[in-house]
């Protein structure tokens, strides 16, 4: 037994003894540290998952949401040419209801004379090198642009 005691009560064995304790305490003290790390780590995925899964679910609903702002928009826009419009219309209309418009609309359009009148189309220097077509509508007699409507008319049918 006294060869045990003093074995026990060596440097070297305290030293061996105390660097055990030490490191118990360390190993204790790091399965602390990591058990702590491990919890923040499992609150970091959950909340990572929560983060996830709240952007995959508001994903589609914003894709909507701008998709119809535009679509809004497009239609804003339409709404707002579709009332220039009308309003070219309505002015058109009332100015087909002055029968000095009409008339000077029929003359020149469809080159009617008023009785007593006589009509004159005056062929340029530059006739012979048009053809009808180039002409314009309202440079062409109105037989012409009657008999071109209905060559297209015909046209279309086939």
């Amino acid at each position: 037994m006294a060869v045990k005691d003093r074995d026990r009560f060596s440097t070297a064995t305290r030293i061996k003894l105390l660097g055990e304790q030490t490191a118990a305490r360390v190993y204790r003290s790091q399965t602390k540290r990591q058990a702590r790390r491990s919890r923040l780590t499992g609150r970091a995925a959950l909340l990572a998952l929560v983060l996830c899964s709240l952007v995959v679910a508001l994903a589609y609903p914003i894709r909507q949401y701008v998709s119809q702002r535009s679509e809004i928009s497009d239609l804003q826009r339409q709404k707002e040419q579709a009332r220039e419009r009308v309003e070219q219309l309505r002015d058109l209309k009332a100015r087909w209801q002055d029968d000095s418009y009409a008339e000077q609309q029929i003359r020149q359009r469809l080159h009617y004379v008023m009785p007593g009148e006589t009509g004159y189309i005056v062929v340029g220097p530059h006739a012979g090198r048009q053809s009808r077509t180039e002409l314009g509508a309202a440079d062409r007699p109105w037989y012409t642009n009657v008999w071109d409507g209905v060559d297209k008319s015909d046209a279309s049918d086939r």
